[in-house]
């Protein structure tokens, strides 16, 4: 089984920081974990809030812990409103059901990790953190609408 790399990591957080100012979108929070939800990498820009982290490390950590990108939390939220708060209580509060936690997948499919992104819109985190998992030479799973 592969793991995200640190290498591969800070190729993530770098190149998604990079999108974000191509963007010209708010100051971003970038978090990159493992498959098994450690912190691997890990960016905050000047100026961003004191909750970013948490929100960017709830982004990945909830598309780790349910294995599929945090787009598909946000529509299944939205219908299933009893489960998602039994999720945030079981979860410690660590999960973040919205864009911008995006699965990590190697060559062959399988999850080595994920990334979190907060600091704009959700549209935007996701955005970045895609481009900075394609950066790396990964493939990214940010979840399906409607799924």
């Amino acid at each position: 089984m592969s793991v995200v790399t640190l290498a591969q990591a800070s190729t993530i957080v770098d190149a998604a920081l990079k999108k974000a100012r191509e963007m010209n979108t708010h100051p971003m929070t970038v978090a990159v974990l493992d498959a098994g939800g450690h912190l691997v990498a890990f960016k905050r820009e000047d100026a961003s809030g004191i909750l970013r982290y948490d929100i960017a490390y709830g982004k990945a950590w909830g598309a780790l812990g349910m294995g599929f990108g945090t787009r598909t939390h946000f529509d299944r939220a939205a219908r299933q409103g009893v489960f998602y708060t039994a999720l945030a209580s079981i979860s410690g509060g660590r999960l973040v059901p919205v864009p911008g936690g995006v699965l990590i997948r190697d060559a062959n499919g399988h999850v080595i990790g994920a990334v979190g992104i907060s600091g704009d819109v959700s549209d935007k985190d996701e955005t970045c953190a895609v481009a900075g998992i394609e950066a790396a030479g990964l493939k990214a799973d940010p979840g399906a609408a409607g799924a």
